[in-house]
């Protein structure tokens, strides 16, 4: 693992409602250089570790201030599009867990979201809300129908990184993922954004879990158009407070 950091201050509260503000008054933070990725991670994908807190006893690696983005679900083009464009104005990299069925739909995003640096990751085939009611090989079908069909519309190997649709594992699957060397992953802080809420309403909370957390993985979907709505001032939020963005890749 590479881990290059520096020490940067958060104020709770400050923050969150600044942030919100802006985004209610239409008008940006005060202009500053772009978010940027800080630095990348590399990722040892042998045994298939567990990341993520919320569901697992530990995590990736981060220093304090450091935040690592994924969006999940995608990809749709009326919000993913505009989620990109964000990332891309602050030079902001982040890993995707998509759904193949979305991936075959929407080939074009999938590229485009691989051309922009962006890591691509399996979110099943079709989303089962639960795997802990289907079979062992009815789970491990999804899983890995949906690998093929995201690999077959980037037109290239995605990394062996996997995230299961409501964080709903089995021992099973697991171990059979670690057999595969596939790492897992949770989050350690979430955007809540599978519920219906205002741009404004969004940016408050996630602002508001983030600089409780101070660093982790954070997990948003590209799907939403509330998030996609928050993101650029999301993203100058968290410059003006300087948090710094890691990019994960597998090793």
């Amino acid at each position: 693992m590479i881990l290059e950091t520096e020490k940067s201050g958060v104020t709770r509260r400050d923050f969150a409602a600044g942030a919100a503000a802006a985004l209610l008054a239409g008008s940006p933070l005060p202009a500053q250089a772009a978010l940027g990725t800080a630095r990348v991670i590399s990722v040892d994908t042998v045994g298939g570790p567990r990341f993520g807190i919320k569901s697992y006893p530990g995590t990736l690696p981060l220093a304090d201030g450091e935040l690592v983005l994924t969006f999940d679900d995608g990809p749709l083009p009326a919000t993913t599009g505009p989620v990109l464009d964000a990332l891309a104005r602050d030079n902001v990299r982040a890993t995707f867990f998509l759904i193949g069925r979305n991936a075959r739909a929407n080939p074009t995003f999938v590229r485009r979201i691989a051309a922009a640096g962006h890591t691509l990751a399996n979110h099943t085939m079709n989303h089962p809300w639960t795997l802990r009611q289907r079979s062992f090989e009815a789970g491990m079908k999804d899983i890995l129908d949906g690998q093929d069909a995201i690999e077959q519309a980037a037109g290239q190997k995605i990394a062996p990184f996997f995230r299961f649709p409501g964080f709903a594992d089995t021992p099973e699957l697991l171990a059979e993922l670690s057999r595969r060397n596939i790492a897992v992953w949770g989050a350690d802080l979430w955007a809540s954004d599978w519920n219906e809420m205002t741009p404004e309403a969004q940016l408050q909370l996630i602002t508001t879990r983030v600089v409780k957390a101070r660093k982790g993985i954070v997990l948003l979907h590209d799907t939403r158009r509330q998030t996609a709505a928050m993101l650029p001032t999301f993203l100058s939020a968290l410059n003006q407070r300087g948090f710094r963005v890691v990019h994960a890749v597998p090793a």
